[in-house]
């Protein structure tokens, strides 16, 4: 006769944890705060009673929800106060480290552009919009991860919904487009060649930069072509001699990658906007690379 096992703490926690990170990270924009959030979440996991968890993934789902919950209202206060403008953390998610990225909604869905997107709304609606969207809850599911009636959770996605906008339009329809706009950019900052970068940003391009106090950095939008390609400009004159520029895929795109030696020294990435380039996102604070820095570099 066999005997069922059962799994250890650490092994039953460790089959949830990558969804629990890709959750976490969904509602904070911070690869480091994910972290600690899982770490958190995995302490709450060991000191409890585990009999009487019947469903250690949901439960573990609602702690995480809730301490995120908590992490957003003082993230709310620092970002008030950070210096220039902030952007999420990147992730490198050729992995699969947010999860499977199979179809244009999935990659949607931890996109720079969505999780600033997020950034809209308010702590709980962000949490109802990411279960619903990112991890397919029910609203009954939803409702028992945060406390609230079902009929308030739909109507908080509904909110949620109109704040953010409609998915399908943030997608880029041409397949294959996006990784040639890319990859012709960096043939281009490779170069120093302004007129060929030209020819693929729109022209009313925002340049966005998240230096964070830390590095030197844009601290407001540079938009319109002319002003973006001179900020680049002066960008590959003092750093591109001394950088490896190369593609990534972060945040479920081909991104451009800056590494100085061994260190990863920033991470610029692309919205497209009428099949040319709307939008950089370039994240340049080293408190912010960390995570990916060390995805990068693993063999």
């Amino acid at each position: 006769m066999t005997t069922a096992t059962t799994p250890s703490a650490s092994d039953e926690f460790e089959r949830h944890r990558p969804r629990l990170f890709g959750l976490a990270y969904r509602m904070l924009g911070s690869a480091d705060e994910a972290e600690d959030t899982v770490q958190d979440a995995w302490l709450r996991f060991t000191a409890a009673d585990r009999t009487g968890i019947e469903h250690p993934g949901a439960w573990l789902a609602k702690v995480v929800t809730n301490l995120c919950l908590t992490r957003l209202t003082s993230a709310r206060a620092r970002r008030e106060s950070y210096v220039g403008t902030w952007l999420p953390e990147p992730v490198a998610t050729a992995d699969g480290t947010l999860g499977p990225l199979e179809s244009a909604e999935q990659r949607d869905a931890v996109s720079t552009a969505l999780l600033l997107l997020l950034e809209r709304l308010t702590p709980t609606e962000r949490a109802v919009y990411v279960l619903r969207e990112a991890f397919a809850y029910g609203y009954r599911e939803i409702a028992g991860v945060l406390d609230l009636g079902e009929a308030n959770c739909r109507q908080l996605y509904r909110r949620a919904a109109r704040r953010v906008g409609e998915p399908g339009s943030r997608f880029e329809p041409a397949p294959g487009r996006r990784e040639r706009l890319v990859a012709s950019f960096l043939t281009a900052a490779r170069e120093g060649d302004l007129t060929g970068l030209e020819r693929l940003l729109a022209e009313d391009v925002t340049w966005w930069s998240d230096g964070g106090g830390k590095v030197s950095a844009a601290r407001r939008p540079v938009e319109g072509r002319d002003k973006v390609l001179r900020l680049m400009a002066g960008v590959l004159r003092r750093y591109a001699t001394g950088w490896e520029l190369t593609l990534a895929e972060i945040n479920g795109a081909p991104a451009l990658v800056a590494r100085s030696g061994a260190v990863l020294v920033g991470v610029l990435s692309f919205e497209l906007r009428d099949g040319a380039i709307g939008e950089l996102h370039a994240v340049m604070n080293p408190d912010k690379l960390g995570f990916a820095g060390r995805q990068l570099a693993r063999p």
